[in-house]
């Protein structure tokens, strides 16, 4: 299942609609990774408020895909990350690192601007 990246100004946004087999993933970023540096985008949000499960090789894919991102140049948020879920994940000694999540999708939009306006002014 492709999913589908929306631009919008400086961000990108993957908004994940079903479940995701591993190569999915795989290909998310490595879609990402490329689209950063094509719109030169500063920021990234991956939406995963659908998924029902997150197993570790998607919470390792999400990592890695923020830090191949950060390489580039641009920063991650996580969205939308279910109450269940987050449960499973403290169960199962899951995390996402030091990528940083939101509640939704406004509140990572607002997170992304504080962030690249804050490295901005220092001179990134």
């Amino acid at each position: 299942m492709l999913v589908p990246i929306l631009k919008q100004g400086d961000f990108l946004i993957a908004t994940i609609q079903s479940a995701l087999t591993d190569d999915d993933l795989l290909r998310l970023r490595d879609d990402l990774a490329e689209q950063v540096g094509r719109y030169r985008s500063r920021g990234v949000i991956v939406d995963v408020t659908v998924l029902d499960v997150m197993d570790s090789f998607a919470a390792r894919t999400l990592r890695a895909l923020a830090h191949m991102v950060g390489l580039r140049g641009a920063r991650t948020v996580i969205v939308g990350i279910q109450p269940e879920v987050a449960f499973a994940m403290v169960q199962l000694g899951l995390t996402l690192g030091d990528v940083e999540t939101a509640l939704d999708l406004e509140e990572g939009l607002e997170l992304l601007h504080k962030r690249t306006k804050r490295s901005a002014s220092r001179g990134r």
